[in-house]
């Protein structure tokens, strides 16, 4: 664009208003611009290259234009020519060959990320969800830690969504199921291992403290399971009167008292022992046996009998 053009265009948009450019640049529409106006539009003119000058911007992108996305992203992989020459996303049939693969060799030669991926197709339609199951076992370390972390923090690990922490609360409802199904209504004293099976999968990775009681019957059979309170990362309160009550209205015999340590280590403290102590004096007046007292750690778990700890009561 030439001074001519640019001086016209000037004229025309401060001939529009007077009042509000005039004071801007010094021009009345007669006696033209002032020196300092004058000045200014030569520097716009030596700024200004000419209309057959190829123009590149003074710094490159930041972004740059590949083929594949980044594998961070969620759908990352971007577009793959297939035999047809068709371009498709890279995961194009990458769901039914993980299912087929799963149904025909099962889930043992198979990662557990890989085990993710399965039920996250149903939560997360048409997507690469790889990415996000292994963010998901990499903030939970492993699949019981995905299964059984708050729906606070799923949600806050990136591409997770209520469906997926719905699907979670799912498997892990049919996996509590499985596991209590080989200790109700059966002798558990006599069940140990499948007991403490079962209270492992209930409890180990939960984020806070759970108190469970298991209700048994003269013939140590369970007749009931029940969650008896819920407390915070290493303290969970526990009252022996509720505890009674229940036992009675249940006509239990004896009582097997359960409960996490979120830390990992089964080890008993202080208030444990009290607490175990107050339970069982509570039960001494109604007549109600306590078999055992168990601590459940993420690796491991800790008997009160085992240790000769209950009888010391």
């Amino acid at each position: 664009m030439m001074k001519s053009q640019i001086l016209d265009q000037l004229k025309e948009v401060i001939g529009r208003d007077k009042k509000r450019f005039g004071r801007l640049v010094k021009y009345d529409g007669q006696n033209g611009f002032s020196e300092d106006a004058m000045q200014g539009l030569k520097d716009l003119e030596a700024r200004t290259p000419p209309p057959e000058a190829i123009t590149e911007p003074a710094h490159s992108p930041s972004y740059a234009y590949r083929d594949r996305l980044s594998p961070t992203n969620a759908a990352g992989g971007g577009l793959v020519k297939g035999d047809d020459g068709a371009k498709r996303p890279h995961y194009w049939g990458h769901r039914e060959r993980l299912r087929q693969r799963f149904l025909k060799g099962g889930h043992d030669p198979m990662p557990e990320y890989e085990l993710l991926e399965l039920l996250l197709f149903n939560a997360i339609p048409r997507i690469d969800v790889k990415p996000l199951a292994k963010r998901l076992l990499a903030e939970f370390g492993d699949l019981n830690g995905v299964i059984a972390a708050s729906k606070h923090r799923i949600l806050k690990v990136e591409g997770a969504n209520d469906w997926v922490y719905y699907h979670l609360r799912v498997v892990e409802a049919f996996g509590h199921r499985m596991a209590q199904a080989q200790v109700m209504k059966r002798d558990v004293v006599s069940s140990w291992e499948a007991l403490v099976t079962y209270c492992r999968t209930a409890m180990a990775h939960r984020e806070i403290e759970q108190f469970r009681v298991l209700y048994l019957d003269r013939k140590n059979v369970l007749i009931a399971d029940e969650e008896q309170s819920k407390g915070t990362v290493d303290h969970v309160p526990v009252y022996p009167r509720e505890v009674v009550k229940r036992a009675l209205e249940l006509n239990a015999s004896s009582l097997i008292l359960v409960h996490n340590h979120p830390s990992g280590d089964p080890t008993p403290s202080t208030s444990d022992i009290l607490m175990t102590e107050r339970v069982q004096e509570a039960c001494n007046t109604m007549g109600i046996l306590i078999h055992d007292h168990v601590i459940i750690g993420k690796k491991e778990e800790y008997s009160f009998n085992t240790n000769g700890l209950l009888g010391n009561l």
